[in-house]
């Protein structure tokens, strides 16, 4: 089953906005993962790879060899770094390496999850604000139905939030 096509059981009552909006942004993470940087692409790659448990095996065999041949119990091959410099050396040039590798990933996913964050906030500000005049609709059809909608926490919700004075009031009670 490809990453565009759901199973069965998910596809069934599911909306068609809905079956759309993931096409659509499965359509697009495709897009921008094929636009990205060859820098970006190689960077993600090591990243996958060297979190992976192949790349822990490999290295617990090729530093696993070393160490023995280096201690002189593996003597099919003559001793090259009897002091372990070499391997310290290695190990240490490898980790520079592959931490700038992890690094340039998390910048990446650092900067989509802020875009993921942005965009949460601003289709929950349009849903607050749609809500909002829903909620006022309600007020004046139940007024027009004479029926009493007057109520301080009903007439609340037929405000808009501003977002900056939310932000404010939580930098705030941050600062407490």
């Amino acid at each position: 089953m490809t990453d565009h096509q759901a199973s069965p059981s998910i596809e069934t009552g599911m909306q068609e906005t809905l079956r759309g909006n993931i096409e659509s942004l499965t359509r697009r993470r495709r897009n921008e993962a094929a636009r990205a940087p060859w820098s970006q692409r190689i960077a993600d790659a090591i990243t996958g790879f060297t979190g992976s448990m192949t790349f822990v095996a490999i290295h617990l065999s090729l530093y696993g060899l070393w160490i023995l041949v280096n201690l002189g119990w593996l003597p099919l091959l003559p001793r090259f770094d009897p002091t372990f410099v070499v391997l310290a050396m290695v190990a240490s040039v490898e980790a520079i390496f592959l931490s700038t590798f992890v690094l340039i990933s998390q910048n990446r996913e650092s900067a989509e999850a802020r875009r993921r964050a942005e965009l949460d906030l601003h289709i929950n500000l349009l849903a607050e604000h749609e809500l909002t005049k829903v909620a006022d609709m309600v007020a004046r059809i139940a007024r027009r139905l004479e029926i009493d909608a007057d109520a301080p926490d009903y007439r609340e919700v037929t405000r808009d939030v501003q977002p900056t004075q939310v932000m404010d009031a939580l930098d705030a009670r941050r600062k407490e």
